[in-house]
């Protein structure tokens, strides 16, 4: 019996962990939850999986959960940035997972490798602030962090089939998005519906959004880097409209190993949680001659600025990285508002990293007050 702690328990991801703790109730048990601000839902979840801890976004949150349990759970409730490191280093616990959206979830990862727990990590923006600093970590207390996001897990996977030493390129496959062939004028005009609708996986809000700018794709290829340990020229992007093939790596003898699959988000968190192993999942099988008309393309990064910048953050130093994320969430959120026109997300992350001199490696402690003073740049760039 494995035991779990889920941060980001609410979310899309975290809901389909808690489907495959369902489905093989005699290999996880959750121990801990975390969630945000959907209550009723992780209420829900309380009552099926009676954790041990459960977190919440703040104290007004935690009395409205408290108000939709009965008494035993009340004192298992916690709160906060401190609540979620609680949850996450549980000591019972020998996994945690990280599914939590956006940098709030470095510190609870961070919490959870200095606590001896093994990381499933969804959380791409823990590596993208501070990937140096979190893998030093994950090496010095001797646990695993095994990739969630199905592009690491690709690449993860494809990578036990030869030696480290012998990969030329890690090849990342992005769908798109929405507006792969939406004229570039088009742009300033979507509206947010729009740049939701992602053609072929259901997700989040911000991870959504961030889709459809490519600043996803972005941000996995500085995860990747620090994840792999390649450089930022090994790393290389695809776009692959069909999101069959799920990532590439390219060995020094002309070898190309793909990882293909359905999309679906529950085969690489399985993989994650029983790994080695694999477990049958019950899911429809790839159908390989209904994929006769697999594409691929070259990024246009006129029409995805998003893409570029994350490279060029990449090529700036561990701290660049950290002010292109942190600017990137506010300008989001700030398009989900409806207070900018989507080409401004990728504008008001340029303008950022522009304003701040972050060519220097920073301790975790620079690196939040680096996180803060982008936050307040972009918002100040926000009309």
């Amino acid at each position: 019996m494995k035991n779990l702690a889920l941060l980001g328990s609410t979310g899309s991801i975290g809901i389909n962990v808690l489907n495959i703790v369902r489905q093989f109730p005699n290999r996880f048990q959750i121990l801990g939850l975390a969630a945000g601000r959907n209550v009723k839902l992780l209420s829900d979840q309380v009552l099926e999986f009676k954790p041990k801890r459960i977190s919440v976004l703040d104290e007004i949150h935690a009395d409205e959960l408290a108000a939709l349990l009965p008494g035993e759970f009340r004192e298992r409730i916690v709160w906060g940035l401190n609540g979620n490191v609680e949850v996450a280093s549980l000591q019972e616990v020998s996994m945690t997972i990280c599914a939590v959206v956006g940098a709030a979830g470095l510190l609870p990862t961070i919490g959870a490798i200095e606590a001896g727990k093994d990381i499933g990590l969804a959380n791409k923006e823990t590596l993208v602030v501070a990937g140096k600093l979190v893998m030093q970590k994950v090496q010095e207390n001797g646990v695993r962090l095994l990739p969630i996001d199905s592009e690491h897990s690709a690449i993860f996977q494809a990578l036990e089939a030869g030696r480290r030493e012998d990969v030329s390129q890690l090849i990342l496959t992005a769908s798109g998005g929405p507006f792969l062939h939406t004229p570039i004028d088009d742009l300033l005009n979507v509206s947010c519906d729009e740049a939701l609708a992602h053609p072929n996986w259901s997700m989040g809000k911000k991870i959504s959004i961030d889709s459809a700018t490519m600043m996803n794709k972005g941000l996995e290829v500085i995860e990747a880097h620090w994840l792999f340990n390649m450089a930022p020229q090994a790393i290389s992007v695809v776009v692959h409209p069909q999101s069959i093939v799920h990532s590439l790596v390219e060995y020094q003898d002309g070898s190309v190993l793909a990882q293909l699959g359905i999309p679906d988000m529950k085969i690489p968190i399985a993989y994650a949680l029983s790994y080695p192993e694999r477990i049958a999942l019950g899911l429809k099988p790839l159908n390989l001659w209904q994929c006769s008309d697999l594409e691929f393309y070259e990024p246009d990064y006129a029409r995805f600025p998003a893409l570029r910048l994350a490279f060029e953050a990449l090529e700036r130093g561990e701290a660049c990285s950290a002010v292109l994320n942190a600017a990137n969430e506010v300008a989001v959120a700030a398009f989900l508002d409806m207070r900018i026109a989507f080409p401004q997300i990728s504008a008001i992350v340029e303008q950022t990293m522009d304003r701040i001199e972050s060519g220097v490696d920073l301790d975790l402690d620079g690196l939040i007050e680096i996180d803060e003073e982008a936050r307040k740049i972009a918002e100040s760039l926000i009309p």
